[in-house]
């Protein structure tokens, strides 16, 4: 990977990392496009992008992390009890995320955020105007449930939950601030579960750059952080039909692309 090579995919995290139409999609198009072959060393700078975004995510929501603690701290419950989903379908249903993650149903899933996105911007269950702690928690278990679907490239992750939560009758407000505070302990555990992999799998990365990483990193965080408050104040607004006619048509294009490309 060249240096500019490693800024396009850098920006690209950054741009895609916050919007609904999964940033995992954008990027393993991108390599495509670009001729890069998978490997540990494309897997580490993945990593390392995935960490830029995170620390511009952890910056712009600061405030919100700290009053978790101080005076949120039921919403700690809800945010543990939705990450649950994660981990049997990380490690149990391997072979199906493996057959799921083929370059060439790549587009299928893109269309199908589409959907997801489209369902949260017209369906609503009906709920009290203050739901009891309790259906709260029904609610988390099912957000973590779409957001596990999201391990399978071209499914959104924030499209999931965020479409997920306002279904379930939440605010459009409260369900994107959900939506990005989960990702927090998400990104953290799906590195740490990549990187023990990595380590246990005792080869090292040859085609590895330090230098491309630290611009991957720092294109990744800066681009985060610009793209997040503009993403943040409009999700709020609760219409993900423009995302949704997105993913569609690139859904579509990806389709065809892949279909006709003789070396995919």
């Amino acid at each position: 990977m060249s240096y500019l090579e490693a800024l396009i995919m850098g920006i690209l995290q950054g741009i895609t990392e916050f919007l609904p139409v999964s940033s995992s999609a954008h990027l393993k198009l991108t390599k495509i496009l670009l001729g890069l072959e998978e490997g540990e060393g494309l897997v580490i700078f993945d990593l390392v992008c995935h960490l830029g975004t995170l620390t511009a995510l952890t910056a712009f929501f600061w405030s919100d992390i700290i009053a978790l603690f101080r005076t949120e701290r039921r919403k700690i419950s809800l945010l543990i009890i939705a990450t649950l989903p994660l981990v049997p379908f990380y490690f149990l249903l391997k072979p199906i995320r493996d057959f799921a993650s083929q370059t060439n149903l790549l587009g299928l899933f893109l269309i199908l955020t589409a959907l997801i996105l489209f369902a949260g911007s017209r369906v609503r269950i009906r709920r009290p105007d203050a739901p009891s702690f309790r259906n709260k928690i029904q609610d988390a278990l099912w957000i973590g449930t779409m957001q596990a679907t999201a391990l399978i490239p071209g499914i959104s992750r924030s499209a999931s939950t965020i479409s997920c939560a306002q279904v379930l009758g939440w605010e459009a407000r409260e369900a994107v601030r959900f939506s990005f505070l989960l990702s927090i302990p998400t990104i953290l555990g799906g590195n740490g579960a990549e990187l023990l992999k990595l380590t246990l799998s005792h080869s090292a990365p040859s085609s590895l750059s330090i230098t491309g990483c630290v611009i991957g990193f720092l294109s990744a965080g800066i681009v985060g952080f610009a793209v997040i408050r503009f993403a943040v104040r409009f999700l709020e607004k609760g219409d993900l039909r423009p995302f949704a006619w997105y993913c569609f048509v690139l859904g579509v294009i990806t389709t065809l692309f892949l279909t006709l490309s003789p070396s995919t």
